[in-house]
């Protein structure tokens, strides 16, 4: 059944697969949720609704397990031209499988966002790590980070989960609106 359905693999449809990262195969659960909101693939959040940081849980055999978590923007600073592609969000290493990003090393902080044209794509991408800890240098900045650069660099392999959601600058500054 290789290769079936791969078409309609929303990371695909996304162009997630493709800009971001390679074709791989999901091995280890990850939920990312905002407040009562979980993440699904291609789901649009406000930027409103993304700016703390989310709750991470990964999956994974054990505690003896380790994982990297990186979330991107590839859509830096506009969709019609990502010449800041990636912007780096958020970095977290070490992180013991059956917990969460909290459980982990953050290397960059959370940075919450804040497209200001059009429709960008957030990505979060999961990594086992090969030993227990693992020596991240944190990048000297966060635009024009490189997702597959720093797998090969850091020894990552392909990534064990992803997803990503949508988000869009809101329509008006002024006053909250209570309502959807």
């Amino acid at each position: 059944m290789a290769g079936s359905g791969r078409e309609r693999e929303p990371l695909v449809v996304g162009r997630v697969v493709g800009d971001v990262l390679d074709p791989f195969v999901r091995t280890t659960n990850l939920r990312v949720s905002y407040g009562t909101r979980t993440v699904s693939n291609g789901c649009e959040l406000k930027p409103s609704m993304v700016v703390n940081q989310p709750r991470v849980e990964v999956g994974g055999p054990d505690m003896r397990t380790f994982y990297t978590l990186v979330m991107v923007d590839p859509d830096a600073p506009n969709p019609s031209d990502p010449n800041l592609r990636e912007y780096l969000h958020w970095l977290v290493t070490d992180i013991p499988g059956t917990t969460g990003a909290a459980f982990g090393q953050e290397v960059i902080r959370y940075e919450s966002p804040r497209p200001t044209m059009g429709i960008h794509r957030f990505v979060l991408v999961l990594f086992q790590q090969l030993g227990r800890q693992i020596t991240v240098y944190a990048p000297g900045w966060r635009q024009n980070f490189n997702t597959r650069d720093f797998a090969e660099l850091y020894n990552l392999g392909p990534p064990v989960a992803a997803v990503y959601f949508n988000c869009q600058r809101e329509a008006g500054s002024g006053g909250r609106r209570m309502y959807s």
